[in-house]
């Protein structure tokens, strides 16, 4: 391969090393299910991977300016709950579908006050694959409504950490991050430690939650961060619209979860709308590394 196409090829592979490490991260995450639950797994991944990005950015070395605090814990507690509830919403329902249904949430911040018609077909797709997912009308028994709530409710914690993202975005993503992970992990422990216990302790699971840590989080955000400076932001948020068909793949390879056709047409059709979205929309509202450690 020339030094000109490895290049270009170089920002999209990163992209979809990130891709996929996010979802082999949240694969690897579903598994201690049985063991600490789905609390107890969110207080190991977020409080590891705060843990992580604290060492690696050291945020203490900036300064906030005043209002920056409040900014902070906002947009901390919403990373935190929407990794909680997103991990809730995996002890009944597919990974991929989970992961559609919480698209939803930055495709509504992208199209909110939009008033180009070319939105509209983007949000009829989007509208149109929740539509084929949502427990109505069609074989009920196929999804677990409260899980399909969860996925929802995460979706609007992502809808929410995005607004309050932006506040932060005079600062560094690696400062940013590091600030709001280690707020969502005082968010969530409490939850995962009154859970789970001292199994918490257990040191196969600290090591297994590290390592989910490092995969879901340290990996990724890595990754982008090389492909966000040699990629357009409409390329960059084409290649993340693949989250939800990597997470329905991976999800049948290591939890052998089984999608009906309806149900793959429907990510195809949430993809397709994160995709155009991405593609036409204004650049402010794309997202970056700080948007990429949620599943």
């Amino acid at each position: 391969m020339t030094h000109s196409r490895w290049a270009q090829a170089l920002p999209l592979m990163a992209v979809l090393g990130s891709v996929i490490a996010l979802g082999l991260g949240t694969s690897l995450a579903k598994q201690l299910f049985p063991l600490v639950g789905a609390l107890g797994t969110t207080a190991l991944r977020v409080g590891f991977s705060a843990l992580l990005l604290l060492l690696i950015w050291r945020p203490w070395r900036w300064s906030l300016q005043p209002g920056d605090g409040w900014s902070v814990l906002r947009y901390g507690v919403a990373l935190g709950f929407m990794n909680l509830l997103f991990y809730q919403s995996l002890q009944t329902i597919p990974f991929g579908i989970a992961v559609a249904i919480e698209f939803s949430g930055p495709l509504a911040v992208a199209m909110f006050g939009s008033r180009r018609w070319l939105d509209l077909v983007w949000l009829a797709l989007a509208i149109g694959g929740l539509a084929l997912l949502l427990p109505w009308g069609h074989d009920v028994s196929t999804l677990d409504p409260v899980g399909v709530g969860y996925a929802l409710a995460a979706a609007a914690c992502w809808a929410s950490y995005i607004v309050f993202g932006k506040r932060l975005s005079h600062l560094h993503a690696g400062h940013s991050v590091a600030l709001g992970l280690g707020v969502a992990a005082l968010s969530v422990l409490p939850l995962g430690i009154a859970h789970a216990g001292s199994a918490l302790l257990d040191p196969a699971i600290v090591l297994w939650g590290l390592m989910i840590a490092a995969i879901s989080s340290a990996i990724p955000i890595s990754l982008e961060m090389v492909a966000l400076k040699r990629l357009s932001a409409g390329a960059f948020g084409i290649m993340t619209s693949l989250e939800p068909a990597v997470a329905a793949f991976l999800g049948w390879i290591m939890l052998h979860e089984h999608l009906t056709f309806v149900q793959w047409l429907a990510i195809v059709c949430v993809m397709a709308a994160a995709a155009g979205s991405s593609l036409t929309q204004t650049p402010a509202l794309h997202r970056g590394p700080a948007d990429e450690i949620v599943q």
